[in-house]
């Protein structure tokens, strides 16, 4: 054994990922990228990077349980913004497919269950563009600021009774949640120097408030909408913003300059590259959609469906491209560029399952369920409040597996166990949906699914950020959480089409195809994980290098 408790010969280097994020140098950006970056990565690691007390350090504050008060006020604003995200999420699906007699509007399932999907690609590419706003125009407390007010704006449009305004309503909580989403977690990171042991602690507590306000908002958005029908769920979930909002501008004098100035601010000088680099977008953008017209015929719901599903899918392989062929990519590290790939599909897939929660599971629960519970009545929402539970319960029990067992097995293998939980759930759902034929499954079916996501989410979505920053070249590094952001974006994507060509087939069948199809990848990517885990040994080997030469 060495002397952090290692066998002797490993060198545990690889999994010791989320660890590592904190250490990893920063560059300067590869001006031949597209401004997707989160930049609030980059902004905060440069901050960090120096010596002296950190952006949000005010002396002397240690009042929230022996952490700064700006803790608390990022805390609850996040509690509060994800009880009004996840409590909105939970009616959504339900609002949009029930009759217009029901207080719904109308639309069909396989279009509502498709619309809730690209949803949630919206708001996973639109936080890339907060990201960058953030990081280069108006700042992290700005962007969030701005985009809770958006939010708020939203659920409240959403309680206006007709189609307009629902719409509106939906395109303004993703607007605002891709604003403020990347860059509240990245001010907690500010109100700590890079040596302060309390970091880990912080975002321990920061992470519990994500997972109180997930667990609360189904119950209580789904009372409400028992009771007053859908547009009182979405006050509540607008009440739940406003909360948010309160509590960060009445807290925000607690916070330092934490997320107060723009950590890498567009130069004169390159404001008529980006404007190109935008307008290249925006006409890649106008391209796209006429042929979603094309495709789909004419203008309509399914035709914004098909843009924003090609624009996920592009994405991904545009920045993979313009890695692999940067010239500022060096010859060595191009090889890491290969490596990620089947680790990225490997987390869009698992993403296309779990956030089926809003979707395909939600019109399980809702038509395929017994709504009892050990005898106890229950809601179609109730089970979105599982993930949740499950996390703040299970989370402490991986977190003493990785310790005892040296942060094994490797972050290929992670990765590769986490998608196969995930397939194995829906194969459990579809031999479930056989066995009860026409009549619904019991409760604690579609809870056992949730759980064993759960499992999967565990093993893959912690190391997943770590694993992107690491293996992303160094020129590209500042842009990690962007490049991670499209996983999921482009994993929805895949559920919004898969719903529709899949139109009409029984759950079982669709349930049970999705999951022996990704059990296949996940057993692909056991197979060559090795082959990853080389790499990335090798990535490490390249940094030490450079590093001792520095």
């Amino acid at each position: 054994m060495d002397e952090r408790g290692r066998p002797d010969g490993a060198d545990g280097r690889e999994d010791d990922l989320p660890g590592r994020i904190e250490r990893e140098a920063v560059t300067e950006p590869d001006p031949g990228a597209p401004p997707v970056g989160p930049g609030t990565a980059a902004g905060v690691a440069a901050r960090e990077s120096g010596v002296g007390p950190a952006a949000g350090h005010i002396e002397g504050d240690h009042a929230f349980f022996g952490h700064p008060r700006g803790l608390l006020t990022l805390f609850t604003t996040e509690l509060w913004e994800r009880f009004s995200y996840y409590g909105m999420r939970a009616i959504l699906l339900f609002y949009l497919t029930d009759t217009v007699a029901n207080g719904g509007l109308g639309i069909g399932e396989t279009t509502g269950l498709a619309l809730v999907s690209i949803y949630g690609t919206s708001v996973y590419l639109l936080s890339v563009v907060g990201g960058w706003l953030a990081d280069r125009v108006i700042g992290s407390r700005r962007s969030v600021l701005y985009g809770g007010i958006i939010i708020a704006a939203g659920h409240v449009s959403l309680t206006i009774p007709g189609l307009v305004f629902s719409m509106v309503g939906i395109a303004m909580v993703a607007l605002g949640t891709g604003l403020l989403k990347p860059n509240v977690s990245s001010m907690v990171g500010e109100l700590y120097a890079r040596d302060d042991p309390r970091r880990d602690s912080a975002f321990s507590i920061f992470y519990m408030g994500i997972n109180i306000g997930s667990f609360i908002a189904p119950f209580l958005v789904g009372a409400a909408r028992a009771w007053g029908g859908y547009h009182a769920g979405f006050a509540v979930a607008a009440i739940g913003m406003g909360v948010a909002l309160v509590f960060f501008v009445a807290g925000r004098r607690y916070l330092g300059e934490a997320g107060a100035h723009v950590p890498n601010p567009v130069r004169p000088e390159e404001r008529a590259k980006i404007a190109r680099l935008f307008a290249l977008i925006a006409g890649c953008v106008v391209v796209v959609a006429l042929v979603a017209v094309v495709v789909s015929g004419g203008f309509g719901i399914s035709t914004f469906i098909d843009t924003m599903s090609y624009l996920a899918f592009l994405a991904p392989i545009a920045y993979f491209v313009v890695m692999y062929r940067s010239p500022k990519v060096t010859d060595a590290e191009r090889p890491r560029v290969i490596a990620y790939i089947p680790l990225f599909v490997a987390a869009m897939l698992f993403w296309m399952i779990f956030e089926q929660a809003a979707t395909t599971l939600s019109a399980f629960a809702k038509n395929r369920t017994e709504l009892s519970f050990f005898g106890v009545g229950i809601s179609p929402e109730f089970f979105q409040s599982v993930n949740p539970l499950s996390i703040i319960v299970l989370a402490p029990v991986f977190a003493w597996i990785w310790i005892k067992t040296g942060d094994r097995p490797a972050v290929a293998n992670k990765f590769a166990i986490g998608l196969t939980l995930a397939s194995v759930s829906f194969l459990f759902l579809a031999a479930a949906s056989a066995i009860v034929g026409d009549g619904k499954a019991p409760a604690w079916v579609l809870v056992l699914v949730y759980v064993i996501q759960t499992l999967g989410e565990l093993c893959l979505s912690p190391v997943g950020l770590a694993a992107t920053t690491l293996l992303a070249p160094r020129a590209f590094r500042s842009q990690a959480m962007a490049l991670w952001f499209l996983a999921p974006a482009a994993g929805q994507a895949i559920t919004a089409q898969v719903v529709q060509v899949t139109e009409g087939a029984s759950d079982t069948a669709y349930f049970g195809v999705i999951g022996a199809v990704t059990l296949v990848f996940a057993l692909a990517l056991f197979a060559i994980a090795p082959w990853v885990t080389r790499h990335i040994r090798h990535a490490d080997e390249l940094e030490d290098a450079q590093a001792a030469s520095a």
